[in-house]
């Protein structure tokens, strides 16, 4: 997954809720070193007894903000719609260059 793009990811999920399943694996994709290199990570666990559906908000260096349902889409979507726009950056940046 192409992170370089991303500088801001906010998620709110329950921990022991098997629908915050792709929420927590998107978390555990990041690099150790994102936040060392600007990214900002905001995580709010939910209690659990919460109903509150989880949530990721991603806002990349373009200015663009996608707003994904955690409990709809599995890991494997989520990650292929962030790469999607992150190898259109990409591609900019190296036209660029």
């Amino acid at each position: 997954m192409i992170t370089r793009f991303i500088t801001d990811v906010t998620t709110r999920f329950n921990p022991f809720s098997p629908r915050a399943k792709a929420a927590r694996l998107f978390l555990t994709r990041l690099p150790p070193g994102a936040r060392a290199s600007g990214m900002n990570i905001a995580t709010q666990l939910l209690p659990r007894t919460s109903t509150e559906p989880s949530s990721l908000h991603i806002k990349f260096k373009d200015g663009k903000e996608m707003k994904i349902d955690c409990e709809t889409m599995n890991i494997k979507n989520i990650v292929e719609e962030v790469d999607r726009h992150s190898r259109a950056l990409q591609k900019a940046d190296d036209m660029a260059s």
